[in-house]
């Protein structure tokens, strides 16, 4: 077993056992996956199972299930978009500043991941628009207007690699 303890659930002890690793890594992989071939797999009745799932979800280890979609795919199907890689700078670091320019990003529906990050800027931002309007408008809205941004650099994706969402998991 191995115990983990995180702030994040009001310092509440969790355990995860090896069949609760199993089960994240599963559906890391494949979150459509049903609770009876998720079962089937585990090696578990179903109602366990669902019971395990359930728990997972409640106490925070699995945040939210979604369907990634291809944005080559539906770039082509508009026309275009664009993805950007975006380094922004505060010229004031306090706590306050900090969190309000993280409140006003992660509220930009463009904006797909914020980190805040150490040393160099202050933020990265990935940002996903259709077009270079739309960018220019992103930028004036979040960017611009805010007096305590010092500086951005954008750089601009050509091609995705790879795009994963997978943690490395402890092996039991």
């Amino acid at each position: 077993m191995i115990n983990i303890m995180n702030s994040d659930f009001n310092n509440i002890k969790s355990t995860l056992d090896a069949t609760d690793l199993q089960l994240l890594a599963t559906l890391q992989a494949d979150a459509s996956i049903s609770n009876i071939a998720l079962a089937d797999k585990l090696r578990l009745s179903a109602a366990t199972c669902l019971r395990r799932t359930k728990r997972l979800l409640q106490e925070g280890w699995i945040e939210k299930q979604v369907a990634i979609l291809s944005s080559d795919k539906l770039g082509q199907l508009m026309g275009h978009s664009v993805t950007a890689l975006i380094e922004v700078s505060l010229d004031k670091q306090g706590e306050e500043l900090l969190q309000a320019f993280e409140t006003r990003a992660v509220q930009e529906t463009a904006v797909q991941q914020c980190w805040r990050v150490s040393p160099g800027p202050d933020f990265m931002l990935v940002v996903q628009v259709p077009d270079m309007p739309a960018y220019l408008a992103f930028t004036q809205r979040l960017l611009t207007q805010d007096a305590n941004v010092r500086n951005v650099k954008a750089f601009f994706s050509v091609k995705r690699a790879k795009f994963g969402t997978q943690i490395t998991l402890p092996t039991p």
